[in-house]
């Protein structure tokens, strides 16, 4: 079993990257924790050129990015030369836009325009990856199916990859262990992330290892299909509103697998 790097997906700590003295300072301070590896993602508007010193500063490599899909549609080329600076290769979306969640139909034609994106990422020696939240999960209004069968069955495996995200597949209604299987030889990199629900019944995410999402059976499952990076993600909910510590809790998790 290939055992995968472990990451930190930069979008937890989006209010310390906005500037270029703050993804330095950043920077070094996961340096000092051990992390060698970082999802780009939310950053503020740092030069490619600035943000590659300071990444190169630090010894980090950037294992995906979360860029806006409008971008990508409007100028490709651009962002692919953007990549090419920041020494990555796996340029990802976040979601899929709000009027493409609807019906097959909208499903459909956001696969279309991603498709062919992610033609053009592929020519450049690039991939294009589509990170899920929950939403991919619920039924469509036109069909007995989800969203995300669609992504699935009705996508080019070369040009259309996926982050799984842990946390919002469980709370989709799938076990997301087995779940990556389904994604086989289409996922770089996944997204550990953790939640509980609190007395009211409310979702709270918390560091990894405190809440309900299996995390062992999935580190279990990634090394077996041989998925080559981890990346922790927390959207909120910080330890005493602190998302530096909550990074340090849960990089201290990862080691511990």
């Amino acid at each position: 079993m290939q055992k995968p790097k472990m990451a930190i997906q930069l979008y937890t700590l989006r209010d310390h990257i906005k500037t270029a003295e703050d993804f330095d300072s950043t920077l070094s301070r996961l340096q000092n924790m051990g992390v060698r590896d970082v999802q780009i993602s939310a950053i503020g508007d740092i030069p490619a050129e600035t943000q590659r010193d300071i990444l190169q500063k630090h010894g980090m490599q950037v294992c995906v990015t979360h860029k806006s899909f409008d971008w990508m549609l409007e100028a490709p080329q651009d962002v692919i030369e953007h990549h090419r600076i920041i020494g990555c290769s796996a340029i990802g979306i976040g979601a899929a836009p709000n009027d493409a969640r609807y019906n097959t139909r909208t499903v459909r034609a956001f696969i279309e325009k991603a498709q062919r994106v992610g033609k053009l990422f592929r020519e450049s020696g690039m991939q294009f990856h589509y990170h899920n939240h929950a939403f991919e999960f619920h039924r469509l209004d036109d069909h007995m199916g989800c969203m995300m069968d669609l992504l699935l069955n009705e996508t080019d495996p070369e040009l259309f990859w996926f982050i799984p995200d842990l946390a919002w597949i469980r709370y989709g209604g799938q076990d997301p262990a087995e779940f990556l299987y389904k994604m086989r030889g289409r996922v770089k990199v996944v997204h550990f992330k953790d939640y509980v629900f609190d007395k009211d019944g409310y979702r709270k995410f918390v560091s990894l290892g405190r809440g309900v999402v299996d995390l062992k059976a999935c580190y279990q499952a990634v090394c077996e299909l041989g998925i080559p990076f981890i990346a922790y993600e927390q959207d909120c909910d910080w330890t005493d509103g602190d998302p530096f510590k909550s990074t340090e809790e849960s990089w201290a998790f990862l080691q511990s697998l």
